[in-house]
């Protein structure tokens, strides 16, 4: 009888997208390079860029096979429109090649798989076909950028990507802010980062002068920015100048 192979979740660096990159061993652990060096059966968002943080990993801790010998499958298309946290996706076929005896990776494009990315339909999918699920350590932005605020880090809320339309992200800022206020829960969120500008600029316009606004970006490169105070003293700067160069960043809010 065949032995069923793991799932692990590989973080990739926080650097996708930038123009420079971190060492890759400064921002993740030899051991997780050489956990990932070993697998040959991937899950991904993207197979372009999941082949380049392969090829990265390679110069560090040789791959067990070449990247042309690597087996990569993307996730479908809807589940990067859509999300698959929600539990509507099956996964199970994607790990077909776990049944058979491989170790199977899963990747997102920057941090930790399925969070703040697609990817929990697969460890979900995992644990109902009785596969062990392994994270391994690497960056996680949300976690860096709360420990670096200075907010809340005993109550917290992760609250994805905030309205695009005026109105409705106006709304939801200041829903946020109440719920962070009232009960002292940070709350956690993202932008893609070329609006990164434009949610700044919205926050700063729309919470009270006293809430702290903390804003967490490049991390884990060398040009990383953690910046944390109150909307009073965004206001006497020029907050748009923190974010125009559109790194990735963190957002947060609380007391």
């Amino acid at each position: 009888m065949t032995t069923p192979g793991k799932l692990y979740l590989v973080p990739a660096p926080l650097d996708f997208g930038c123009d420079l990159q971190a060492p890759l061993q400064d921002a993740l652990p030899l051991g997780t390079l050489q956990a990932a060096a070993g697998i040959t059966h991937w899950i991904c968002e993207n197979a372009k860029s999941a082949r380049a943080y392969l090829k990265r990993i390679d110069a560090v801790a040789p791959l067990a096979a070449p990247l042309q010998a690597q087996n990569i499958q993307e996730l479908p298309r809807e589940v990067h429109k859509k999300g698959d946290h929600a539990g509507q996706f099956d996964a199970r076929p994607l790990l077909a090649a776990a049944l058979e005896g491989h170790d199977v990776g899963l990747l997102s494009e920057a941090g930790m798989p399925a969070v703040a990315d697609p990817g929990s339909s697969v460890a979900r999918a995992a644990h109902d076909l009785g596969l062990t699920v392994v994270p391994l350590t690497g960056p996680v932005s949300l976690l860096l950028a709360l420990a670096a605020s200075g907010l809340n880090g005993q109550n917290f809320a992760f609250v994805g990507y905030l309205p695009q339309d005026g109105g409705e992200r106006q709304a939801r800022i200041r829903e946020l802010e109440t719920l962070a206020l009232k009960t002292g829960q940070t709350q956690l969120f993202i932008e893609t980062p070329y609006r990164n500008a434009a949610l700044l600029q919205a926050l700063v316009q729309t919470l009270q002068h006293n809430t702290r606004l903390a804003v967490a970006r490049g991390l884990t490169l060398a040009t990383a920015q953690v910046r944390s105070e109150t909307v009073k003293g965004w206001r006497a700067t020029k907050p748009q100048a923190t974010t125009d160069d559109r790194l990735p960043a963190v957002f947060a809010i609380g007391r």
